[in-house]
């Protein structure tokens, strides 16, 4: 079968960055005595091989001993985390991205200008989550339904987004908030360029290809977000972790299939997917 790979794919420098902090921190104090509060990122395949180093990714801060250290995930954390951490006198080593770090400033600043502010994003995603506790009230909307039933009415307010949304659902969002009567309306951009790079790429490799596979954890939001675009594409798209979960059925009558990846997948695993999706003989590529 003939394959076609996605310009851009797989880690982002955030992650990249979240693994390293993780890897020296486990050969810094030794194996089992630093705790990630949840896994560090969304990948299973990932999160295996750093236990498997002596990462422990429990996410339980009250149960840490207090000899050991405290890893803050790739998705940041609230305020009040890093307080507990200091209060129980724990070691805290901060593996938040960049760009969430600074999409949690970002939300600081807005609330002290005096902006009450909004956050595009999914409310149960644990960025997010981190994110709308740097003020004390946040809205978080989602959807358009969300913005009858939970955006309030205030003169003036300030609009975050979830760092790996599309640009074009924010921007449509946004849209919809600018009709409503608000005085002044104030957006900053949080967006990732590297997760926008890889959304731009999947869609426009849908074009050449007859099937997508987007790779990456099913609890991803990038992932899940690249896949649902490539589908909003009208392309048939299977969001998959890894080659364990193919089944032939998947390319039966086609003959060019595209592949991508997430921002918190290996390259080891998109590698070893592509080489046996190229290895699939043209007669059972198009066997129904």
């Amino acid at each position: 079968m003939k394959v076609k790979i996605a310009s851009s794919r797989g880690f982002c420098f955030g992650v990249e960055d979240a693994i390293e902090i993780a890897e020296a921190a486990v050969e810094t104090h030794g194996a089992g005595n630093v705790v990630a509060l949840g896994p560090v990122i969304h990948n299973k395949q990932v999160v295996s091989k750093l236990e498997q180093a002596g990462l422990d990714q429990s996410g339980e801060l009250e149960s840490v001993d207090p000899s050991h250290a405290v890893l803050i995930r790739s998705h940041g954390a609230a305020p009040n985390t890093y307080a507990r951490a200091k209060d129980r006198g724990l070691d805290i080593i901060d593996a938040t991205c960049v760009l969430v770090k600074r999409a949690q400033n970002v939300v600081k600043q807005l609330h002290d200008e005096g902006y009450h502010v909004v956050m595009i994003g999914d409310p149960n995603h644990p960025e997010v989550r981190g994110v709308i506790a740097y003020a004390p009230k946040v809205t978080v909307v989602d959807k358009g339904s969300d913005l009858e039933t939970a955006l309030p009415y205030r003169e003036r307010i300030g609009i975050v987004a979830q760092t790996t949304h599309s640009p074009v659902h924010v921007a449509e969002m946004i849209a919809e908030i600018l009709k409503r009567p608000y005085r002044e309306v104030k957006v900053v951009n949080t967006l990732c360029l590297e997760v926008t790079r890889r959304q731009e790429a999947a869609v426009a490799l849908c074009t050449e290809v007859e099937v997508m596979f987007v790779l990456g954890g099913l609890h991803s939001a990038n992932t899940r977000e690249m896949a649902r675009l490539c589908t909003e594409a009208g392309r048939e798209t299977y969001h998959i972790e890894t080659w364990d979960q193919f089944d032939a059925s998947m390319v039966a009558g086609k003959s060019v299939a595209g592949v991508t990846a997430g921002a918190s997948t290996p390259e080891w695993v998109i590698a070893e997917f592509v080489e046996k999706l190229q290895a699939i003989p043209p007669d059972t590529s198009v066997k129904s």
